[in-house]
């Protein structure tokens, strides 16, 4: 793995500008609610302004059976939207804008994050289509999947909501997606003088292949993996003087990086932006979306 070309050769520089423009899902649930606190405190912090989306959905049967219904979720989305901004300006002393849009919420969320040009995008880890809330793999996914910038998942209650991370954890390949990953991880880390652990996972081939493991194989595939976590430390010393920290775990990946997560007592994980699957893009990768399900803190994907 030390004869890979990567960035980390290059001296990948940290970025001057990041999350001035930052874009909120909102659909007056606690997770969303969640999540635009999350916002709030970041610009309160680092400055940049919010801006503030919520959809109003209404498909085309429901319409048919009760057209009525539209003008009156448009009229409490509305009194919502004027709400919720009076509180965010009173309270962080932020810029705020809000917007008050019909349509389906994931594409709502994407098209005006690239028409305002934001630089984030914050989700709660759930998202509502009309009466109906739907769980992670609907409305989070999608917008993830189809976001021209990172996109943070908040899950936290939201007394815990500060904006600020102190301990962030990497999962790291050497791919050009985990670079790009651990990168954003040094620039969070030097403005809040945070502490980062790049983590790879050993697969547990044997379980996949049906092949038997035998020590000397246990040895190469540790040595790669210190060659992988190299490229990461290497990435590290080109960023100045950020200390970063290395793990290494066998299994499946998923199901380590929540583990490790958990005993480090991560307040962020931040991952790259791929292993989608087949040709449905409404779908996460398994490791991601298993990630995002089931980690108790919230994720950041750097795209």
């Amino acid at each position: 793995m030390n004869t890979l070309k990567t960035d980390a050769d290059q001296q990948i520089n940290l970025r001057k500008t990041m999350y001035e423009t930052i874009l909120a899902g909102y659909d007056d649930s606690l997770n969303s609610r969640a999540a635009l606190i999350e916002a709030s405190n970041w610009i309160k912090k680092h400055g940049g302004k919010l801006i503030m989306v919520h959809a109003v959905y209404f498909d085309t049967e429901e319409f048919g059976i009760a057209p009525e219904q539209l003008e009156k979720r448009l009229k409490l989305g509305e009194k919502v939207c004027v709400q919720t901004k009076e509180r965010l300006t009173s309270e962080f002393g932020i810029e705020v804008q809000s917007l008050l849009c019909e349509g389906d919420p994931p594409t709502v969320v994407v098209d005006i994050a690239k028409e305002k040009k934001a630089d984030l995008i914050v989700l709660g880890t759930y998202g509502r289509r009309g009466i109906n809330r739907l769980l992670m793999g609907s409305v989070t996914s999608q917008v993830i999947v189809n976001s021209p910038v990172d996109v943070l998942v908040v899950k936290k209650p939201c007394t815990a909501c500060t904006g600020t991370y102190k301990s962030i954890l990497v999962p790291f390949d050497a791919s050009v997606y985990s670079q790009k990953a651990l990168n954003q991880a040094l620039y969070l880390a030097k403005i809040n003088s945070a502490e980062v652990t790049a983590l790879y996972v050993i697969p547990r081939y044997e379980e996949m292949l049906g092949f038997f493991r035998s020590e000397s194989i246990r040895r190469s595939l540790h040595k790669e993996a210190q060659g992988i976590l190299d490229i990461a430390r290497r990435i590290a010393s080109g960023n100045g003087s950020i200390s970063l920290k290395t793990e290494i775990q066998e299994g499946r990946p998923g199901e380590e990086i929540i583990r490790t997560a958990a005993n480090l007592k991560n307040d962020l994980i931040i991952m790259g932006s791929y292993g989608y699957s087949g040709v449905n893009k409404a779908i996460i990768g398994s490791t991601a979306e298993r990630v995002i399900t089931n980690a108790s803190c919230p994720i950041l994907i750097a795209r």
